[in-house]
């Protein structure tokens, strides 16, 4: 063998060991960024214990265990006659099931491996896994981005430990976010690779992924209108292709075939508004693809063309205008309330009190974004500017999400999660693209700077003006500014992982069902009212004890205290949620033929007067009032519940109207007496009670939790029940007390 064959072959093998060990970096990596997302999302393991958190993720829970104990086939046919009382639940049928079937395979593969775990540990832990494979898809999706992998290995940092998802993956938090985020990133990174090869079988590869999407989380309507945005964008910019068609019409049909096997979603993808964007833009490019084939089999000409693209463009309104037709006559559904309210936030407010009433269909405050997403807010502009640099086919996509993102997130809190995906390519990009100009020791000539400055070098040398060619170049090239720049983002993304670390240990990591607060000295004191209270529901009532109580605490008091609920958090029943709601804003006398209609055993409410809770009843009370007057404007009415000088109030000055309710007296009940006489204080609303309290004779305190969060009431039975102290009369006359009972003493509250 020569010697110039030894040296090319030495050459090779040293290039393939580089690339090797390159990729071994890489694999190396990405490990420690899942461990860091993985790690980061333990806390409220770690400080509390393993709990379910907040609200949902108690059905979830719930549900997943009914599967894991009867079955998949019984699960889909489950009928749930504890909830919404006495209507019950298609369960089977109204839930979006890919969460739970996830839990259960994990579950039932570790048990055929004879690994020993528990169902709660699985959902407990579910959603830190899945934040290690969202990661890893973040660093796939920027790869298809650009060709520097620094960028994907900084997305998927970024992606591990922004606040932005952890808000919502937490250990604990076994909601449909915890796996949906990942099949989110997942998605449109197999439609960004399908699309550049134009390959069918990536598209399938997609349409797989997006039908897993639409089984674990409603929120796939994103996906089902991003994408076929994207490719009208490519087509009205002239790009449209072969690869387009193949890859989009891969994913739309099987898609939307996969999507249609949920009985939730069932016929939904051709019968309703939300998913017509998705079928037309279908349509559109199987007429193009014909014009397109007519355009290859005869002869070009200009006319020809312009009348092609006429064609194509009379047909596309011709088909909106079908579309608003048909839609009109009632064939496609209309548009949902949840959409308008992207587009008007006064909209749900007004007209459907039940979705505005929820925390995180808020629009978001500006200060939310930098909590959530810190520096990459600024960072996120400057990498889509650089996607406007090349402006492929794929850094259109970054550009219509991110505008697509920003509005949504904007309009609503809990869309923040479909914006940080996007947030943390872009920034990733941007950074990786400083790093790498400014990491570089190698300076520029002068020369060159002469070009990037504008200047014709040729001529410029014909009149001297390079006789100072060994001077070094300053400014953004020098060694110093590179130090400094380089130096500076380094801070930055140090302070970046201190701000994601804070806000997950301090705001995202604190189950909803068990409070902490600081002592004096600074130690920890978890208050664990919420807990005590389903343990007693659950141990000192009848197995078939109906439990009235605000559609919040529905999922908690079904999966923890085991009990029928009137309503609960699915809120599929709008008039049920207002009949609990007139109840606990309408006299006795009203509410209670409501509840024994019902055959209500238990009231449940919350109370944080006394410990200075925020999230209590009274403090929800108008959103209840709204409701029930959605549906009884002639009997509720939101103004009297205001004082005449429109003020909100819950002491002596308060309405009497809201004095009269049962949400008042059940609050206040027995409150009283826990403070020196005309000494009573709401430490929530900071005011200073009436010095008679309320009175209660339809209902009689069951039980208070120690620091009187939760408060639960017996309804009486109609023959312990004084019909005529109940009537009106006795109401206007002052609520007198009731002849020969004994009145209950409060519970003695234990402050530490």
């Amino acid at each position: 063998m020569s010697a110039t064959s030894s040296s090319s072959f030495d050459l090779l093998a040293s290039g393939g060991r580089g690339k090797s060990s390159r990729t071994l970096l890489r694999v190396v990596i990405l490990l420690f960024i899942a461990g860091a997302a993985i790690a980061s999302r333990l806390f409220s393991v770690i400080r509390f214990e393993s709990i379910i958190h907040e609200f949902d993720p108690w059905f979830n829970f719930r549900a997943t265990k009914y599967l894991v104990s009867h079955g998949f086939y019984n699960f889909w046919d489950w009928f749930d006659d504890r909830t919404w009382h006495p209507l019950g639940r298609v369960t089977g049928g109204t839930l979006y099931p890919g969460l739970m079937v996830t839990s259960g395979v994990i579950y039932h593969a570790l048990r055929a491996l004879t690994i020993p775990v528990d169902i709660r540990n699985i959902c407990v832990l579910l959603a830190p896994a899945c934040s290690g494979l969202t990661a890893f898809a973040t660093y796939l999706l920027t790869n298809e981005m650009t060709t520097n992998a620094s960028a994907g290995l900084l997305a998927a940092a970024f992606m591990g430990i922004a606040p932005g998802y952890i808000s919502r993956s937490v250990a604990g938090s076994y909601d449909n976010e915890a796996i949906s985020i990942f099949l989110l990133v997942l998605t449109f990174y197999l439609w960004i690779k399908a699309l550049k090869l134009g390959s069918m079988l990536w598209g399938a590869l997609c349409a797989l992924s997006y039908g897993y999407m639409v089984a674990s989380w409603g929120g796939y309507a994103f996906i089902t209108c991003l994408l076929p945005l994207h490719a009208f964008v490519l087509v009205c910019m002239g790009r449209y292709s072969t690869r387009l068609y193949v890859s989009y019409t891969s994913w739309y049909v099987l898609g939307t075939l996969a999507s249609m096997q949920i009985p939730f979603v069932g016929f939904l993808p051709v019968k309703t508004s939300e998913h017509m964007p998705a079928l037309g833009i279908f349509g559109f490019l199987q007429l193009l693809a014909f014009l397109d084939y007519v355009r290859s089999a005869l002869p070009s000409g200009r006319q020809f063309q312009i009348f092609l693209w006429s064609i194509a463009g009379s047909v596309f309104l011709i088909g909106l205008l079908g579309l608003v037709v048909i839609t009109s006559a009632g064939i496609i559904a209309p548009w949902g309330g949840r959409f308008y309210s992207l587009w008007d936030t006064a909209y749900a407010k007004i007209h459907i009190p039940i979705i505005a009433s929820v925390s995180e269909h808020q629009p978001t405050a500006w200060p939310a974004f930098f909590f959530d997403l810190n520096m990459l807010i600024w960072l996120f502009p400057a990498g889509v500017y650089l996607c406007f640099q090349e402006l492929a086919d794929e850094h259109v996509f970054i550009v219509v999400y991110a505008v697509l993102g920003t509005y949504f997130a904007g309009v609503m809190v809990r869309l923040m999660l479909t914006l940080t995906p996007i947030v943390c390519v872009a920034a990733a990009m941007a950074v990786s693209q400083m790093l790498n100009n400014y990491l570089s020791l190698k300076s520029p000539k002068p020369e060159d700077h002469a070009v990037v400055e504008g200047a014709d070098v040729t001529a410029t040398k014909k009149k001297g003006g390079l006789k100072s060619t060994n001077k070094p170049v300053v400014g953004i090239y020098s060694l110093l500014s590179k130090g400094v720049v380089v130096t500076s983002m380094t801070i930055y993304l140090l302070l970046f992982v201190l701000h994601c670390t804070w806000v997950t240990s301090n705001a995202y990591s604190s189950p909803s069902v068990v409070l902490a607060s600081r002592m004096p000295d600074g130690s920890q004191h978890i208050i664990d009212d919420y807990r005590e209270a389903y343990q007693w529901l659950r141990q000192n009532t009848k197995d078939d004890a109906k439990i009235m109580s605000w559609w919040d605490y529905g999922y908690q008091i079904g999966g923890m205290a085991d009990r029928p609920t009137l309503v609960d958090n699915n809120t599929w029943n709008n008039t049920h949620i207002a009949t609990v709601g007139k109840a606990m804003s309408s006299r006795e006398e009203v509410s209670y033929p409501i509840m024994r209609q019902h055959e209500v055993d238990y009231v449940l409410i919350v109370f944080g007067g006394l410990l200075g809770y925020s999230g209590d009843d009274i403090n929800k009370f108008l959103w209840m009032v709204r409701i029930a007057e959605g549906i009884w404007p002639d009997e509720i009415r939101e103004r009297d519940y205001f004082t005449p000088r429109g003020e909100y109030r819950v002491d002596a000055e308060a309405s009497q109207t809201m004095k009269d309710s049962l949400m008042y007296k059940m609050s206040y009940y027995n409150y009283n007496a826990l403070f020196p006489p005309g000494q009573a204080q709401d430490r929530v609303r900071g005011a200073k009670l009436p010095e008679v309290g309320p009175t209660l004779n339809t209902l009689e305190e069951a039980f208070t939790s120690e620091n009187w969060i939760i408060r639960i009431y017996k309804v009486k039975d109609l023959d312990n029940f004084d019909r005529d102290h109940a009537s009106a009369a006795a109401f206007d006359r002052g609520h007198k007390k009731k002849r020969g009972g004994k009145k209950r003493g409060p519970r003695v509250l234990r402050v530490e």
